[in-house]
């Protein structure tokens, strides 16, 4: 199995027949080129080229290319498999319109979109699994790496410089945001987001080309809901958005356009160069480090990744040689190998616990056979230091001949006894070596150093430095006497001997914890509960509104004041009941958030009181089964008055430990409905503030006069629409919204993350006009500069 490729001719009024072929039986693609006849010699110029390719894309809208190219892709994703889909081909070849779309109209989403919705509809269909999605936006822009994120108000540290590393895991961009999004409308906002703060320039060619390489990633975290699984996988759907190759030629590029057409037409030589050694079978070293694309590509190009490309290319007579260099890079694309394998992780905390638990199982195995086989208890347990002081007690008297035989029930009694037996073995030895050295020189005749040494000082006897047999066994020789010469020689071996292992001798170089595990309540298990009477409601907000808005004043300053500043005097007076409502609800969450706390620790230190009576329990009736148990006339176990106690004391307990973890489990109940209210509170008197503040400040005077029957009430529309009261975008928005749901439901996500975006980019717009500057001045005096204006001029704005 190797790439798959497929190409998609860019709709046109000039395409050329005659000189692209296409078979769309056999997936073949003709170019036929016409030689240049003004050469006088004999021209030998190949003018005619087929391309094998996967499918071919001609006049289809966008569903059919994403079905074609991404569907089984994506649907893969959610099983472990890596993908990777990217567009290639010169500038103006429909490159980003193919991978992102465009967004004036839902039928003209391109891949990502696309993908995105239908990852979303695997995540709501799968019933068994727990799918986490994360999205990331990378832009290569002239050999730099940039967060299109960074803009985003959940990025962290935007300036961060970005590199590339590699890890078990594969290859990741550190310093890049990663997102996480739990709904299609988040992942969109996400992409439009990133799309906005792309690199793009116009040239002759392309009124809107991208002047960077692009990659959207998919990060998906399979897990299966059994919390016994243990396994769990990951995949990354990489959506690259190549830059388009460029003939300056054609392009009438100039300074910082062209500038950037090099880098780009330099990357794709260095992507090109990869994919050639990455065809070759015999090819050692791989190129990916030569540009950051191809080395942010590393582990998605290929391999162990599925990988599509779409090869976009003109249908016009003009641009057939890009055309041409476009179908040769995919025919170099299909020899790259790739055999897509399934990215499997051992989750380690599931493990352990997915261990201790299968030991436990295999120890209440255990002991029910040795309960049927009437066999007394015997511990699975690790050895004490008594247990194994009674073991090596054993061994002694065993070895001093006192007791036949030794006492062994389990495995681990066995193991200890031969560790004990190796250790009372090598004591001896120690022993025996320290009281012979007591008396004796004692050499090692196996080193030849040591034997030498002694041989030279005469400690050894001559019968050991003489050739023979001694003992009268076997076919001797005889002895043969050590003349002066043999001496010498000997002497002189011995040194070299002893000099070689003098050179050649190495050197000798000599928590558990018991965790609370609590169940997580979902919002729609558990309904918020009244917490107390004395509980202040949104109802009882809605009482005390008209209360705190009152008419506006008829003197106003010429110039607004601060909001910061005007607020406290807000809370103070047309605001005090909701303030007020605000701080006794604020002092009810603290202090069921304290009750809270006090209980967990209470329930904490019953869990350990629990754990201390179960490990003395079972002290006690290991005692009871060594010492025989006594049964009443109803065949039960008669225990003793300690063991009863603590029976008692671990029902209580455990009687104690489940009413806490229940009272704490309704009292998390009432802190999430406290703090709703809290949040509704805080929501409610910055409306109010803000409400009140536009009427008494910003409102014009020919504007304060609203019919009493208008559903509009005065502060709520915004200064710049005031005047005019029609209807702004949002409302527009929601009914058009409306009309959508009854023809195509699905675009709502769509819809709503561009209106988002558009919400965003007017916010930050307002935010960057220059504000008005207050002049401060006394009371009845004249600034030099409104000293000759007119006197309508002084008027409020």
């Amino acid at each position: 199995m190797g790439v798959k490729v497929l190409v998609r001719i860019r709709t046109t009024n000039n395409f050329a027949p005659d000189m692209i072929e296409c078979s769309l039986h056999d997936n073949t693609i003709k170019i036929h080129t016409r030689r240049d006849q003004h050469k006088e010699a004999v021209n030998n110029q190949h003018s005619d080229w087929m391309f094998k390719v996967d499918g071919i894309l001609h006049d289809v809208p966008q569903e059919v290319v994403y079905a074609a190219v991404a569907k089984k892709a994506v649907a893969s994703t959610i099983n472990g498999f890596s993908s990777t889909i990217m567009c290639y081909g010169q500038t103006g070849a429909g490159k980003t319109h193919t991978m992102t779309g465009a967004t004036e109209k839902y039928e003209y989403r391109g891949i990502i979109p696309r993908a995105i919705q239908q990852i979303f509809k695997e995540v709501e269909e799968q019933a068994d699994l727990a799918l986490t999605v994360y999205v990331s936006y990378l832009e290569i822009y002239n050999e730099t790496l940039y967060d299109l994120l960074s803009t985003m108000s959940d990025s962290s540290a935007p300036d961060t410089q970005m590199i590339i590393v590699e890890d078990s895991h594969g290859v990741r961009i550190k310093g890049l945001s990663i997102h996480m999004v739990s709904t299609e409308e988040d992942a969109l906002n996400y992409l439009f987001e990133g799309e906005t703060n792309r690199i793009i320039a116009s040239h002759t060619m392309n009124k809107n080309s991208s002047r960077s390489h692009c990659i959207f990633t998919i990060y998906v975290e399979t897990r299966w809901r059994q919390t016994a699984e243990v396994k769990y996988l990951t995949s990354k759907l990489n959506l690259v958005d190549l830059a388009g190759s460029e003939r300056l030629g054609k392009t009438g590029s100039e300074g910082q356009v062209m500038r950037e057409a090099m880098y780009i037409n330099k990357s794709l030589s260095f992507l090109e160069q990869t994919i050639i050694a990455l065809g070759e079978a015999k090819r050692g070293h791989i190129p990916f480090r030569q540009s950051k694309l191809t080395h942010a590509l590393k582990d998605s190009i290929g391999g162990t990744c599925n990988t599509i490309l779409v090869a976009n290319i003109y249908g016009e007579a003009a641009q057939i040689e890009e055309t041409l260099s476009t179908l040769r890079f995919a025919s170099r694309m299909k020899c790259v190998p790739a055999e897509p394998v399934a990215n499997i992780y051992t989750d380690p905390v599931k493990l352990i616990h997915k261990l201790q638990n299968d030991i436990q199982v295999l120890q209440d195995e255990l002991a029910m056979y040795n309960i049927l086989g009437n066999r007394r208890q015997v511990s699975y347990e690790t050895l004490t230091a008594n247990q194994i002081r009674d073991i090596k007690a054993q061994i002694c008297r065993y070895l001093e001949g006192t007791v036949d035989e030794i006492n062994i029930t389990n495995i681990r009694q066995l193991r200890e006894t031969f560790a004990q037996f190796k250790i009372i073995l090598l004591q001896q030895e120690q022993e025996i070596e320290a009281t012979l050295r007591k008396k004796y020189i004692l050499i090692d005749k196996v080193n030849r150093e040591t034997s030498f040494i002694a041989d030279v000082m005469g400690l050894l006897n001559s019968e050991e430095s003489q050739v023979g047999e001694l003992m009268g066994e076997g076919f001797g020789i005889g002895l043969a006497p050590t003349s002066a010469k043999a001496k010498k020689i000997k002497v002189k071996k011995s040194r070299d001997i002893a000099g070689s292992n003098k050179k050649e001798r190495p050197s000798v170089s000599g928590k558990d914890t018991e965790m609370l595990q609590q169940p997580k309540d979902s919002a729609q298990d558990v309904s918020p509960k009244p917490v107390a009477s004395r509980v202040i409601t949104a109802s009882a907000i809605d009482s005390v509104r008209s209360e705190s808005i009152v008419k506006m004043e008829d003197t106003r300053p010429m110039t607004p004041p601060g909001k910061s500043e005007i607020f406290d005097m807000f809370k103070a007076e047309k605001g005090s009941e909701i303030n007020r409502i605000l701080i006794e609800n604020k002092h009810i969450l603290i202090e069921k958030r304290t009750n809270m706390k006090d209980l967990t620790d209470r329930i904490n230190n019953v869990k350990e009181e629990i754990d201390i009576t179960n490990r003395s329990l079972n002290i006690k009736k290991r005692e009871r089964h060594l010492q025989g148990e006594y049964k009443n006339e109803h065949d039960e176990p008669v225990v003793d008055e300690d063991e009863f106690n603590l029976i008692i004391q671990l029902k209580d307990l455990k009687r104690q430990y489940r009413s806490d973890f229940n009272t704490l489990r309704d009292l998390r109940v009432e802190v999430q409905y406290c703090q709703k209210l809290v949040d509704q509170c805080r929501l409610r008197l910055l409306t109010e503030f803000e409400i009140w503040y536009n009427e008494s400040f910003l409102t014009a005077d020919d504007t304060q006069q609203v019919p009493q029957g208008d559903s509009i009430r005065r502060g709520l529309v915004p200064f710049s629409r005031m005047a005019a009261l029609e209807e702004d975008d949002k409302e527009k928005f929601q009914r058009l919204q409306q009309e959508i749901l009854m023809e195509c439901p699905e675009s709502v996500s769509f819809y709503r993350a561009r209106m988002k975006l558009e919400e965003r980019h007017n916010y930050t717009r307002a935010m960057n006009q220059p504000q008005p500057i207050t002049i401060h001045k006394k009371p009845g005096m004249i600034t030099p500069s409104i000293k000759n204006k007119p006197p309508s001029s002084l008027q409020c704005s």
